[in-house]
């Protein structure tokens, strides 16, 4: 009798399964020409050329046009080896959802995803999770047996810390990186004041951002009074949870943090994409690599 798979080869079964999903689904999508989810990572100019009809602005190089000879864009061309980093939210935040489907799951499952699709591609991909404080740091490498050591030790991982701070994260990143690369920054956003770090980061960097919601978010179920405990300041507090004015604070506290990184996102022109931990986040994932093939993966 074939004896049974370990959990860990399990989940590795699963995460097979989904990377299947994607690269078939952008396959078909899109004819046959795809050859790498991170397609357009580690981009440098190459030369510039004059502007022709249909050109991005955004490829504009303002100080060769400035001379007066015309307006040039730049052109670009893939570095050989494309360098990768998941930055992972995993604060006492990421722990709402149901069992095996809270935000922290569905972060793990997308970076372990990734990990497999990096490890076929060859490129190279490293890990940083983050609370308020570095909690995990992988180191780039490249190969399978890599991609299965960052899965074990990122589904192994038990946070030490529970309180978040994605600037924090994001500082921690530019210091680890070393040249331009693509940086998933996957996170609740249940924070303030990043908006200076994320600008650096979507300036300096391949940056694809990745907002986990979950439902239970949305709308406060209306308890009357009981205990709250907050899962990052440890406090509990006694709250009227079926008040008018609880239930409105609430939902305008929840849409403000949706909204927010979302037109942070806009204003800089960074690839945005939120997802619920209701939905099937395979998809999602293949339009936005989708997107990014059809862009050139520049923004």
């Amino acid at each position: 009798m074939k004896p049974a798979d370990s959990p860990f080869q399990q989940l590795v079964r699963r995460l097979r399964q989904m990377e299947i999903r994607i690269l078939k689904a952008v396959d078909a999508q899109l004819q046959g020409n795809f050859h790498s989810v991170f397609k357009g990572t580690g981009l440098e100019v190459d030369e510039v050329r004059l502007y022709q009809y249909g050109d991005e602005v955004r490829a504009i190089d303002w100080a060769v046009s400035s001379k007066g000879h015309g307006t040039f864009v730049k052109t670009y061309k893939e570095e050989r080896e494309q360098q990768v980093l998941l930055l992972l939210d995993v604060s006492a935040s990421q722990q709402v959802g149901a069992a095996g489907r809270r935000k922290l799951d569905m972060g793990r499952d997308i970076c372990g995803v990734l990990a497999l699709a990096a490890a076929r591609q060859d490129a190279q991909l490293g890990l940083l999770a983050f609370s308020d404080q570095k909690e995990l740091y992988l180191p780039s490498g490249k190969g399978t047996h890599h991609a299965y050591s960052l899965i074990k030790r990122l589904y192994e991982l038990e946070p030490q810390h529970r309180q978040t701070a994605v600037a924090a994260g994001i500082k921690q990143a530019l210091g680890l990186l070393k040249r331009r690369s693509i940086v998933l920054l996957i996170s609740d956003f249940i924070d303030a004041d990043y908006e200076r770090e994320l600008t650096m980061l979507a300036r300096k960097h391949d940056l694809v951002v990745l907002q986990l919601l979950d439902q239970r978010e949305q709308e406060f179920p209306p308890l009357g009074i009981i205990p709250l405990h907050d899962q990052e300041s440890g406090r509990t507090v006694w709250t009227n949870t079926s008040s008018a004015a609880f239930r409105a604070r609430y939902r305008a506290t929840y849409e403000q943090n949706r909204a927010q990184i979302g037109q942070i996102c806009r204003r800089h022109r960074t690839e945005f994409l939120s997802i619920s931990t209701a939905d099937d986040f395979v998809p999602q994932l293949v339009n936005l690599f989708r997107r990014r093939n059809q862009r050139g993966g520049r923004g």
